[in-house]
């Protein structure tokens, strides 16, 4: 269980680099979308359901849904 939990948090640590680096913006939206499931499944090992329902709903549901529709409305790839 141990090394699983290590590659959870080295897999959130690429997801968090990854999003820094990225040009593409829809690009981004979909790295951080990753990162917020994997922080609910972070929150569930810690035995902490509420927040990872929390987590994974707004994290990953809502905010990627208007982070999309922002995106939409502006240009794709950042200069």
């Amino acid at each position: 269980m141990i090394i699983f939990n290590v590659i959870l948090v080295i897999f959130l640590i690429v997801c968090a680099l990854a999003v820094e680096k990225t040009k593409d913006l829809l690009s981004a939206v979909i790295i951080f979308s990753a990162y917020s499931l994997m922080l609910s499944v972070l929150w569930l090992i810690l035995k902490s359901p509420d927040v990872a329902l929390t987590e994974a709903a707004v994290g990953a549901g809502v905010t990627s849904i208007l982070f999309i529709a922002v995106i939409s409305k502006t240009k794709r790839y950042e200069k």
